[in-house]
């Protein structure tokens, strides 16, 4: 199967790299020639216009920075663009996505949007995921190809923006889990403990707190938050401990406090018999 790749950034060169892997004939194109060369060593022909590489290829997978760049490419290929599908794996917002869909599909063009998961060198491996949004049959038509990018390849439903918003959900997790796990680690180094020493120590704890997710997701599915233990009530004796002996010992109190403005604001509306889960009502509201 002929592909174009429009943009060959750390990411965009991984992908070319493994759909060369997989046999597949790869037109590249990218603003600086120097990206080329090591592709073009692998077997990939070089496009000198986004138009080129497009009227090249069957398929065409997009990875450049942001959105508004993606739909300049499509703009420049538009000549080349009817009877394509686009997959574009360019990070950038739900609405974005959308845009550039409805972009594609105006220039006759089908179109996945897909939200990598992964780092660039485990692009192509089986455990890599991606999340796709758009029309279920482009997914089906193209899937050996799309797990050959990774083998995870998952299609959740027609509208590409959710796959965005599957990708940022986890990037929002993420970034809280490692925010405060780097927060107890000042405050652990602080005291002389080494933090290899408490990862062993308390992996059988710190393993349960994914666990913990399916549970919430139910609770806020069904907008019921009452518990018989563990409420938010008896949480905020151990948020202030955390404070006070992040302050004793000059570790930023930023993080914590936030938490526990969230749950005294909770138990100060009457939810202190709810789970942490009730707290996603405040961060509904903005």
């Amino acid at each position: 199967m002929r592909v174009a790749v429009l943009g060959l950034g750390e990411m965009g060169s991984a992908l070319a790299a493994a759909l060369l892997d997989a046999g597949h004939p790869v037109t590249v194109w990218n603003r600086s020639e120097d990206k080329i060369h090591p592709l073009a060593v692998k077997g990939a022909q070089r496009a000198t216009t986004p138009e080129a590489a497009v009227a090249a290829a069957e398929v065409v997978v997009i990875n450049v920075k942001g959105g508004a760049v993606a739909t300049d490419l499509l703009r420049a290929a538009e000549p080349a663009l009817p009877g394509r599908t686009v997959i574009d794996l360019t990070d950038g917002t739900s609405e974005q996505s959308r845009t550039t869909g409805q972009l594609a599909t105006e220039y006759g063009a089908d179109y996945l949007h897909g939200q990598i998961m992964t780092i660039a060198p485990a692009i192509g491996s089986p455990d890599a995921v991606v999340f796709y949004g758009g029309p279920r049959p482009v997914f089906d038509r193209y899937e050996t190809l799309l797990r050959a990018l990774g083998g995870r390849a998952t299609h959740l439903c027609s509208d590409p923006g959710v796959a965005v918003l599957y990708g940022m959900a986890v990037h929002d997790i993420m970034w809280g889990l490692l925010n405060g796990f780097l927060h107890a680690a000042a405050l652990l180094g602080n005291a002389g403990i080494r933090i290899e020493d408490f990862t062993r120590h308390a992996e059988p704890s710190l393993s349960a707190l994914p666990s913990l997710f399916p549970m919430l997701a139910n609770e806020i599915d069904r907008a019921e938050f009452a518990v018989p233990y563990g409420a938010l009530a008896h949480h905020l004796p151990s948020i202030d401990d955390l404070i006070t002996e992040s302050r004793a010992r000059g570790i930023d109190v930023d993080l914590p406090t936030h938490t526990r403005n969230l749950v005294a604001e909770a138990l100060d509306a009457g939810h202190g018999h709810d789970s942490y889960a009730r707290l996603v009502e405040r961060f509904g509201r903005g």
